[in-house]
């Protein structure tokens, strides 16, 4: 069983960067694929980005060469660098873990456990 919490939400411009984490307690991180959704108001929970546990990277479309997944399985936390952020990427950002030994789909039920969110706005 994971608990996950995330950080580093906040309020930026356009154009700017911010780094989420994910720290998760429990043994057994490191078989888990970790994946990034995020919610804005009104709308569907999406899928962001997601990392097996060999360290494959899957983005949606809409956030590709600006996202960047990545783990550390030895500080048990995954991380989604965020670059040239746009108004549209304002959201609730939640990580998830799918597994153990999970593929890190794109479908959030897919998901065992999920972090609390962070809010992530981008202001322009």
């Amino acid at each position: 069983q994971l608990h996950l919490v995330e950080s580093g939400g906040g309020l930026v411009q356009a154009g700017g960067s911010l780094r989420l984490s994910c720290a998760a307690s429990g043994r057994s991180f490191s078989t888990y694929a970790m994946g990034w959704f995020r919610q804005a108001p009104g709308k569907e929970r999406e899928f962001v980005a997601a990392i097996t546990r060999g360290g494959n990277a899957n983005y949606a479309d809409s956030v590709k060469g600006r996202f960047t997944i990545s783990r550390d399985n030895a500080k048990r936390t995954a991380y989604l660098q965020m670059n040239s952020l746009k108004s549209d990427d304002t959201a609730v950002y939640y990580c998830a873990a799918d597994g153990p030994w999970g593929s890190g789909t794109v479908v959030a039920a897919e998901y065992d456990y999920w972090g609390q969110g962070t809010q992530v706005t981008v202001s322009s």
